[in-house]
């Protein structure tokens, strides 16, 4: 996980593939993109219309990590599969959440 994230001061940054329309919300685990990128796979039930998908991303994440959805924001990819996404809160505290989720999944 750590190649997917990077934690600035009072803030966490990693990148995401969503797959909207995936038939459930689930986080699948850590995976390495063809270009050595490694991402955390996330998947929606969502459509990928009016920022459905992005909004459901956002909130699963929340829940998952147990912050408020509105300390995450979108940093990049609105529009795009691969998402970088920025938590506002302690970063060693949500970067081993997500370790573990990813472990899991």
């Amino acid at each position: 996980m750590t190649r997917a994230a990077s934690a600035p001061t009072g803030a966490f940054r990693f990148t995401v593939r969503l797959t909207p329309k995936g038939g459930r919300d689930a986080i699948g685990g850590v995976e390495t993109m063809a270009d050595g990128r490694a991402v955390l796979k996330v998947r929606v039930a969502a459509p990928p219309s009016e920022g459905e998908a992005n909004a459901a991303l956002i909130r699963l994440i929340a829940k998952t990590l147990g912050v408020p959805p509105r300390d995450i924001t979108l940093a990049a990819g609105a529009t795009a599969r691969v998402k970088r996404l920025t938590i506002a809160g302690e970063p060693s505290r949500l970067i081993a959440a997500l370790e573990k989720i990813a472990a899991a999944g």
